[in-house]
């Protein structure tokens, strides 16, 4: 299926979205967007989920908010994780699905 370019896009708008792709290009990161998709997280419920570290979580939620894809609200001494918006899940959600047709 072909989508045509929109001619008010500009170099800048490829750039961003650029930024954008390279911030989701880790396996990791994908996984916890799709966590993230589901509802809001705490960083422990996350690493229970996903069976890795706390460090290795932290490290990937921080380029993950650095790219402005996800947002954390701290509650006392925790930090609960969000997606910014519905746009990124839906991104990544139909990269997942078309991987699993590709096999």
């Amino acid at each position: 299926m072909r989508t045509e370019i929109e001619p008010t896009e500009a170099p800048a708008d490829y750039e961003a979205a650029g930024e954008l792709l390279r911030a989701l290009a880790a396996p990791l990161r994908i996984a916890i967007v799709m966590e993230l998709a589901a509802g809001p997280k705490y960083v422990h419920q996350i690493v229970e989920t996903l069976g890795v570290t706390q460090p290795l979580v932290s490290q990937h939620l921080r380029v993950l908010r650095g790219a402005g894809i996800v947002r954390g609200t701290r509650s006392g001494r925790e930090i609960s994780y969000s997606l910014i918006d519905d746009h990124i899940a839906h991104i990544v959600t139909d990269a997942v699905h078309h991987a699993r047709e590709e096999r």
